[in-house]
């Protein structure tokens, strides 16, 4: 089951692949990369995908041969022929779609489905500029500088037994979650922490992994300086 790789010691990297962002020949070119540097996990989805996601996830398939992770942002984006997705609730947030609303639109697809879902609390921090999440999902982050909010949000899906936390600051964020943020919920919580957004450095991946992410999750910058996944994957190894 991908959820056990999930509960590794050592860190692990995803890479986000957003299909709107790519034509065929790059979405294989980027694919090549993850399987190259072996990347941990691909996750595939975003805020508004228009493209044929079960079409994205084939093509990446053909090529990398690690876990092919689905991270909808809608009920729409479900594709079968990925390996897993993550069942994401918006716990961060008030808006009973992102709650429970997709879920119950998608659950039957996903039970027909070879699909390994994976419960996950979504929790968006606020790291600086509105993000495509809070505009799509209408709901508001968790303050920047309010870890104790953050942290009793994060037990609350743990408690209802959810079985990930993902931390997101947002594509694009102006900077990564909070250490602290992290660090307090890594402290409380027992289930694998995903962190993601924000991370454009080898120095914001070495703050995110020391704070306690146990995944973290790189995208955009990916995409503008392929380059870097080498030199990303090379740290997380080293940990």
């Amino acid at each position: 089951m991908i959820y056990d790789s999930f509960l590794q010691t050592r860190k692990q990297l995803a890479l986000l692949i957003d299909p709107d962002k790519h034509t065929d020949e790059s979405l294989r070119s980027i694919s090549q990369s993850a399987e190259n540097e072996k990347v941990d996990y691909i996750f595939v989805g975003g805020s508004l995908v228009s493209t044929s996601t079960e079409h994205s996830v084939s093509i990446i398939k053909e090529i990398y041969s690690g876990p092919v992770i689905l991270f909808p942002g809608n009920a729409c984006q479900v594709a079968g022929n990925a390996d897993a997705i993550l069942f994401l609730s918006l716990i961060s947030g008030r808006n009973a779609e992102f709650l429970i609303g997709n879920h119950v639109v998608s659950a039957p697809i996903i039970k027909q489905s070879n699909l390994e879902a994976i419960p996950t609390g979504y929790m968006l921090i606020d790291c600086g500029g509105a993000t495509s999440v809070e505009y799509m999902s209408n709901t508001r982050p968790i303050p920047y500088n309010k870890p104790d909010i953050a942290v009793a949000t994060a037990l609350a899906g743990e408690l209802l037994g959810l079985k990930a936390l993902y931390l997101e600051g947002g594509s694009g964020a102006n900077t990564i979650v909070n250490p602290i943020t992290i660090a307090q919920i890594k402290k409380h919580c027992s289930i694998p922490l995903i962190v993601g957004g924000g991370i454009r450095t080898i120095d914001t991946l070495k703050q995110v992994y020391d704070a306690g992410a146990d995944i973290a999750v790189i995208g955009t910058i990916i995409e503008k300086d392929p380059t870097l996944l080498a030199a990303m994957k090379a740290v997380t190894n080293n940990y």
